[in-house]
C-alpha cells in the first residue's frame, strides 16, 4: 500500500471474507479492567481525538459536535439532516438542534426541498465554506499528532487492522 492509498479520513470499510471467531479474551471481571482491553483503548484514543480536535476548531468558533456536519456537507456533499444524523451516528433531535446553532452562527442555510416540502435541504454559506477550509488541516494535525512515532507501514498495518475489526464487527445483514 502507497501512501497515496491509504484511506482518507471517512472512507468507507472493505468487506472481505470473515475469519472465525478467535477467544482472545476470556469472559472473566479481568477482561473489563485490563489495561490491554481493545475496546476500551479504543475508546480513550476516540476521546483524545475529539478533545484535541475541539480546542483545534474552538478558535472557529466550534464545538466537537458542530465540526463534523459542517465536513460532511462541504466534503461528502450530504445535504438533508437525516443523512446527517446517519453518518455522525447521533439521533435526528440532537442534529436538528446541533443545525439550530450552525444556523444561528449563519454557517448553514436550510430550505424546503421543491419536489417535496417534508425533505430539508442544508447548505454552507460563505461563513460556513470559510470555516470548513480550515477543518481539514485540524484533523490532518490531531490525527499526525496521535500517529508520532510511527511509520507509514506501520500506520498502514494500524489501519488494517482498525478495518478488520470493523468489519469483523459488521451484522453479515447490514449492507453499509
Amino acid at each position: 500500500m502507497t501512501p497515496s492509498n491509504i484511506p482518507a479520513c471517512g472512507t468507507s470499510v472493505k468487506k472481505e471474507p470473515r475469519h472465525t471467531k478467535q477467544g482472545i479474551y476470556q469472559a472473566t471481571a479481568a477482561c473489563i479492567t485490563a489495561d490491554d482491553n481493545v475496546g476500551y483503548l479504543i475508546k480513550l484514543l476516540h476521546t483524545s481525538f475529539n478533545r484535541m480536535i475541539d480546542r483545534k476548531v474552538t478558535p472557529l468558533g466550534l464545538t466537537a459536535m458542530q465540526w463534523r456536519p459542517l465536513a460532511l456537507i462541504r466534503y461528502r456533499n450530504v445535504d438533508t439532516p437525516a443523512e446527517l444524523a446517519r453518518l455522525a451516528h447521533i439521533d435526528t433531535g440532537a442534529m436538528t438542534r446541533t443545525l439550530d446553532r450552525l444556523q444561528a452562527k449563519n454557517l448553514i442555510t436550510r430550505s424546503h426541498c421543491v419536489e417535496d416540502r417534508r425533505v430539508v435541504r442544508l447548505e454552507l454559506t460563505d461563513q460556513g465554506m470559510q470555516a470548513t477550509e480550515q477543518i481539514p488541516a485540524a484533523l490532518a494535525d490531531t490525527l499526525n499528532e496521535h500517529l508520532q512515532g510511527f511509520n507509514k507501514d506501520e500506520v498502514e498495518q494500524l489501519v488494517g487492522f482498525l478495518n478488520r475489526m470493523l468489519l469483523n464487527g459488521q451484522n453479515p445483514d447490514e449492507t453499509d
